[in-house]
Parts: structure tokens; sequence; C-alpha cells
């Protein structure tokens, strides 16, 4: 990635990531490209370096993204079994660095499974959000000791720059969320309701009574209530049914 970000990981690298953001789908798209200008952050041509992101969020599985299988692979083992440069990072809030995985005991089960991807050493830097959220970036090295004070150094400086972009992507995703779901919530109301229409005709009864035939018939049949009405629904006319919103 010829983007300057190698030279350059000061306010230079807040603005494009925030291009980047604008450019994004989503926020696994943009944390793809945020794993990528992390890791041309402390490349230098000479050494390779593998980069992972991960986010975790309360009551969601991590979100991770890598600039390779490897990189993701370790990224969720980290992650799976609470042990790692990563988590340590997530959890105490500054640098952690693995040397050289081969004679490191502080992560044993992310040191074995470092030393089967041929990975040596390893800098986890947390990257400060203003919510429940934290974020790691993790560059991982096949050679011993890669990560010096010079690079500790640029990966926090990268990491300080990150965080207003990072910030914004997370609140995006939250309002795109609570969309979706307001979205699947009207659209199981408008099921509900109509089958209770289709049942007040049926047996002439209240709409409130036709939500306690659908209710007591959900729990007897142990189905979701929304299911429970597309089932009415579909029955009652010989075409798929769907809601619209306009």
């Amino acid at each position: 990635m010829d983007d300057g970000l190698s030279l350059r990981p000061d306010a230079y690298a807040g603005s494009v990531l925030e291009q980047m953001l604008v450019a994004s789908a989503g926020l696994d798209e943009f944390l793809e490209s945020f794993v990528e200008a992390a890791a041309a952050v402390l490349s230098d041509g000479h050494i390779e370096i593998l980069a992972s992101v991960v986010l975790l969020r309360p009551r969601t599985k991590a979100t991770i993204a890598g600039t390779s299988q490897t990189a993701r692979r370790l990224a969720d083992i980290q992650c799976r079994f609470d042990d790692g440069p990563c988590m340590k990072a997530a959890t105490t809030g500054g640098a952690v660095v693995v040397e050289d995985s081969g004679v490191d005991a502080t992560f044993p089960l992310y040191s074995s499974a470092a030393l089967q991807k041929g990975i040596r050493s390893a800098l986890s830097v947390p990257i400060r959000l203003d919510g429940p959220e934290k974020a790691v970036v993790t560059y991982f090295s096949r050679q011993a000791g890669a990560f010096h004070e010079e690079k500790v150094e640029l990966a926090e400086r990268f990491a300080g720059e990150a965080s207003t972009p990072l910030r914004l992507a997370i609140r995006l995703a939250r309002l795109t969320d609570r969309a979706e779901h307001l979205a699947a919530a009207m659209e199981s109301r408008t099921t509900i309701d109509l089958a209770a229409g289709v049942i007040m005709s049926q047996n002439r009864c209240s709409q409130d009574e036709a939500i306690e035939i659908l209710r007591a018939a959900s729990t007897a049949r142990n189905m979701k209530l929304r299911d429970l009405a597309l089932n009415v629904l579909t029955s009652t006319v010989d075409a798929p049914v769907t809601t619209h919103f306009d």
C-alpha cells in the first residue's frame, strides 16, 4: 500500500483512515482496510509484517480482520482462549510485546499456536475508544525481536490517530444495527397484526382476543409468535407473504 502511511503515522494517517471510512460499505469492510493501513505503518521492506485488528463489543462475538489467514487465525485463537498479547493489551490498556514465542512463557497457548504458524514475535497496541468497546491492533513477525522501541512508538502513534476514525465507524455500525432491528421489529409486528386480522375474521372476535389466540397457539406449539403468524398468513393465501415499508 503506497499511501505514505509507512512514512507518516501522524495526522495524515488519520485523514487516510477517514477517507477509507467514507468509502467503506460497513464496519467489516472498513476494518479490512484499516488493518492493511496498520501493517503498512510498520513495514519497512526488510521484514514482513502481518497485522490483525480485534474489536471487542459487549454481548457480541469479537470482530476480527487481518492481513492474512495466519493473522486472522492467531487473533481468533487469542479471543477464544483469552490468552495472548492482544487480550492482555485489551485488559491493561497498554502495549504488549512478545520478543520470541519460542522462549516466552507468558502466553503458552498463544505461543504454541504462533510457533506452529512460524510467528516468533508480536506487538499488540490498544486503540482508545469512548464506549464499552475495546480494540487492539496486533503486529506479527516471523523474526524474533522484530518490535524494538521505535516500532512500538510508531505503532502507538498510529493507534492514537486511528482512534477517531474507528470510533466513527463503531457509531455508524450502532446506528445501522438499530435501524435493522427497528425494521425487523416493524416487520414482525405487521405480520402478527395481519395474522390477528385473519383470526378476527374467522372467529368474529376482537383484536385482543385474536392476539391471545395466537399467543396460546405459539406456546402450545413452541414456536415464535412471528413464525406462527406467518404460518397463519401463508395458509390463508396461495402466494408468498411479505411486508413492505416505503
